[in-house]
């Protein structure tokens, strides 16, 4: 069998496998899970990676799936490398994109009647979203070297809950 030619514009994905062993072994299982934070000011990016494989830890889950979702409009969950230098970047990017300052007419009591004025709270909650979807292996979450599992605020300082589903065998 010859091997395709690739040109440089029309390049094929490559399937990459590894080797993991079999899951047949074990029962089927949900674990559910809502926990809570009371963040500190307006905007807050909190690191949730630990937390999170705890959880999983406690769910009895060897290789499966955890579900991850914010129960608030005004935040998001997402991946990104925990930084100094990138979470000043980050907040920076939220403020810029979605600036508090700005009319929104969310806002204006002539449309709404939302008293908190988070137009832009609700903005940054639509463009991080609020779920995220992660494999489980070996008991635990399956990141990247520098990936971590961040919890976003965006219109603290509140109490903010985050349902969590682990299922697998």
């Amino acid at each position: 069998m010859s091997t395709p030619e690739l040109h440089p514009d029309k390049a094929e994905p490559v399937l990459v496998e590894r080797a993991t062993r079999p899951c047949n072994e074990g029962t089927y299982r949900v674990f559910n899970r809502v926990v809570e934070w009371i963040t500190n000011d307006r905007l807050q990016l909190v690191n949730i990676t630990d937390r999170i494989n705890d959880i999983v830890r406690k769910s009895g889950v060897r290789e499966g799936i955890v579900h991850l979702q914010t129960l608030h409009t005004t935040t998001g969950v997402f991946l990104t490398e925990w930084q100094d230098a990138l979470l000043h970047d980050a907040r920076t990017f939220f403020e810029q994109i979605a600036p508090r300052d700005r009319y929104w007419r969310h806002n204006d009591p002539q449309y709404s009647d939302c008293e908190r004025s988070n137009g832009d709270s609700h903005m940054r909650g639509m463009l991080m979203g609020q779920t995220l979807s992660l494999q489980v292996r070996n008991a635990a979450v399956l990141l990247g070297t520098w990936q971590s599992i961040v919890f976003a605020e965006f219109d603290g300082p509140r109490t903010r809950s985050l349902a969590i589903q682990v299922a697998g065998v």
